[in-house]
């Protein structure tokens, strides 16, 4: 591995590091918010988070998705109505018992989900580009070291399908 040069004057800062990584926050968050622009008028960023758990994990009872949005039921309940009325997910009777209602994407929601998802990657891509190789390779170390240590487990790299945001089943409540 290459020698490093030594830090520039305060980029070892606290302060420093704080308000870079602060700006590169802003800097997704408006990615996100880009990449549902085209469904913003029937998805808010909460139920979109309900629509890509319901990707990841399948048919679900609303306990577990609320528990897994770390939102109370009854919150849980209000979005999963509005995401039925807006035709992208549904109710079933569990298969397993009959007692148990399940909720699901329809083709619909999972159009969405996949819609979005392309988008957020396509403009996260055109920024990636405009790096120099050298940077890349940097950036990949330092958002690994940073995801390292904020216990943020990497992306799976199997099947972007069944991951459409990076998140595994356990990890869908820690954001959007």
């Amino acid at each position: 591995m290459p020698e490093r040069e030594a830090p520039v004057m305060g980029v070892d800062d606290v302060d420093e590091v704080t308000r870079a990584v602060l700006t590169a926050s802003r800097l997704l968050v408006a990615v996100s918010a880009r990449s549902l622009s085209a469904v913003e008028e029937r998805v808010t960023l909460p139920q979109f988070r309900m629509l890509v758990a319901l990707s990841t994990k399948g048919a679900t009872k609303l306990v577990s998705l609320a528990d897994l949005l770390h939102v109370a039921p009854s919150t849980a309940m209000r979005m999963v109505d509005r995401l039925i009325a807006a035709g992208l997910a549904d109710r079933q009777t569990s298969p397993a018992d009959r007692r148990v209602t399940l909720l699901r994407l329809t083709g619909e929601g999972r159009r969405t989900v996949r819609e979005v998802t392309a988008r957020r990657r396509a403009d996260l891509a055109e920024i990636v580009k405009r790096l120099d190789p050298e940077q890349r390779v940097d950036l990949i170390e330092a958002l690994t070291a940073f995801n390292e240590a904020g216990g943020e487990p990497p992306v799976p790299t199997d099947d972007p399908e069944c991951h459409p945001l990076g998140w595994a089943d356990d990890e869908l409540g820690r954001g959007a």
